[in-house]
């Protein structure tokens, strides 16, 4: 069975409406799919072990490399991921530098979808900036899902960071993606391709 993982974004869960699309597209079209959606941490200083964790449980996410569908900050965790264990992934208005954006959000929050309490501090931006990626070694193992109505994020970092990759630029929009569930077909596409088996990199 192919294993597909699924990251969503800060202050997002397995919950929210991308996900549950997700989900439910895979298991009506590729049953054959076992979609992983983790409860993302709160806390981006801990993500790193969960996700390492995930996968040394979970050997199968690896085999012929990763896949792996990541919106906003899930999208820079992926790009964390694939540069490490190779694969592919398919990034939704993704996160290019998390680190910065958080600075404004130190303190208390709660997540709206678990109801989770939690603070946000120092340590956790210095986590995100250990994890970033500044540049990808192969463009060609992203496909990119870009809204230039994004009120979050510029999208143009993201267009200058995946250039050489398969973009898609919608004009409009916004942060959630609102076109999303009609780009799941050609996701699963991107993810399932007969030439999507790739190896690790030499030094990941």
């Amino acid at each position: 069975m192919t294993e597909i993982l699924y990251l969503h974004g800060f202050l997002s869960s397995e919950l929210s409406v991308k996900a549950v699309a997700t989900q439910q597209f895979f298991a009506s079209h590729y049953p054959h799919v076992n979609l992983q959606v983790p409860r993302l941490t709160n806390y981006p200083s801990q993500v790193q072990d969960q996700l390492e964790t995930l996968i040394a449980a979970r050997p199968a996410l690896t085999d012929g490399g990763l896949r792996v569908i990541g919106s906003s900050m899930g999208g820079f965790l992926a790009t964390y991921l694939v540069e490490k264990y190779g694969g592919r992934a398919v990034l939704i208005n993704p996160a290019v530098r998390p680190y910065a954006l958080l600075q404004d959000y130190l303190g208390q929050h709660q997540n709206p979808y678990t109801r989770q309490d939690f603070e946000l501090v120092a340590s956790d931006i210095e986590a995100l900036v250990a994890l970033d990626t500044p540049a990808v070694r192969q463009p060609s193992h992203y496909r990119v899902l870009l809204q230039t109505g994004d009120e979050t994020l510029d999208y143009r970092e993201a267009q200058n960071k995946y250039a050489g990759s398969s973009l898609v630029i919608e004009q409009g929009g916004d942060h959630s993606f609102t076109s999303y569930t009609s780009h799941l077909p050609e996701i699963a596409d991107f993810l399932l391709a007969r030439d999507a088996v790739i190896a690790a990199p030499e030094n990941p």
